[in-house]
């Protein structure tokens, strides 16, 4: 059973624009959902080790797997995480279903 975390919305409401391309957003582990699904994250909270991405949440970090990131230019601006809880083996994993770095200004 999965269960959808972070009900925290990164996506600013005040920009309709961007709504079409939050729902477009998909990973190569399937769709993102939409803007509201996402959490931003601070400068703080990713990073890159070892040629991959790693995000924390909950203060702990978790590493992205690169089927997950988003290769298109980030339009939002901040860099965003879809994680989900998976529930299968009793206690609560996080899996990261589309993570897309901050855009370059």
């Amino acid at each position: 059973m999965l269960a959808w975390s972070f009900a925290a919305q990164a996506h600013d409401q005040s920009r309709p624009e961007l709504n079409s391309w939050f729902e477009s957003l998909k990973s190569g582990r399937g769709p993102c959902c939409s803007g509201a699904d996402g959490t931003a994250l601070s400068d703080a909270d990713w990073e890159v080790k070892d040629g991959h991405y790693r995000v924390r949440i909950k203060s702990q970090w978790w590493d992205v797997p690169d089927e997950a990131v988003i290769k298109e230019p980030n339009r939002a601006g901040p860099t965003m995480v879809w994680p989900f809880y998976d529930w299968t083996l009793g206690e609560a994993r996080i899996e990261i279903r589309c993570f897309i770095p901050g855009a370059m200004m």
